[in-house]
């Protein structure tokens, strides 16, 4: 990065005041009644609701509306593991992603937590917040892991957008390109370099779509994945194998 664009990214991040997120109230509170409303004695009103029935937290709060951005900075875009606090100004850049082009509202939340299921349990916590989870920025293979077990765990939608947002938009580039030169998903071959969290996540939507595992070659930093290989085989990694030794690809 030139030292003009790094002064101008940390003015920008600074001026006029620090970060780029805040908070906002959504209701009046200019009268002494406004405030009785939004908080004592009124907000007992709302939450007797919610206590006997939960669905109504999406009617009396901001729940539905609401994405934690949640990371660990184990993998911040090409930083690497800068750790929690130091990615902290790339999770607020998310959430105002989400708020500008498309109206959710987020908090960004940094959980200094190397440990999978030490994660997995803060994260799952936070669900009587939240509308929706965004992993963000976790290291492969154990981001596979945490987004499965909090899938599972959790009633809201959790998405990681490292893998699922990477895949949904290079499968539309590829069906596009594919329809441009008349070719069927299942026909062609397609050879992948690199084997990470997005590389993974967009072979697996690609195959959910029709295309071939057989016809799929992948490459990591130690060469061409397959069967039984040593070193380096993550359990996300041999399941791209298929059963096939790929040195030997027929075609």
């Amino acid at each position: 990065m030139d030292e003009q664009l790094k002064q101008s990214a940390l003015d920008f991040h600074e001026f006029p005041v620090p970060g780029k997120i805040q908070v906002s109230p959504t209701k009046p509170l200019a009268t002494q009644r406004d405030l009785a409303l939004a908080y004592s004695p009124g907000v007992a009103a709302p939450c007797l609701e919610i206590e006997k029935d939960p669905l109504a937290a999406y009617k009396y709060t901001a729940r539905g509306n609401l994405v934690a951005v949640v990371s660990n900075g184990t993998a911040v875009l090409g930083l690497g593991n800068i750790g929690a606090l130091a990615g902290k100004p790339v999770m607020e850049g998310k959430g105002v992603l989400f708020k500008k082009f498309a109206g959710i509202d987020v908090f960004d939340i940094e959980v200094d937590e190397l440990d999978p299921d030490k994660f997995i349990n803060v994260v799952a916590a936070l669900e009587p917040t939240f509308g929706g989870i965004n992993l963000e920025d976790i290291k492969a293979p154990e981001c596979f892991y945490i987004e499965q077990q909090l899938r599972e765990r959790m009633n809201i939608p959790v998405f990681h957008d490292d893998q699922h947002g990477t895949a949904i938009i290079s499968t539309a580039a590829i069906l596009n390109g594919l329809r441009v030169v008349e070719k069927n998903l299942s026909d062609v071959r397609m050879v992948v370099s690199g084997a990470g969290a997005a590389a993974i996540a967009c072979m697996n939507l690609l195959v959910a779509l029709g295309m071939q595992k057989h016809n799929i070659v992948v490459c990591d930093s130690k060469g061409v994945i397959y069967k039984d290989r040593e070193p380096n085989m993550a359990g996300n990694q041999s399941r791209l194998c298929g059963g096939r030794r790929w040195q030997t690809h027929p075609r």
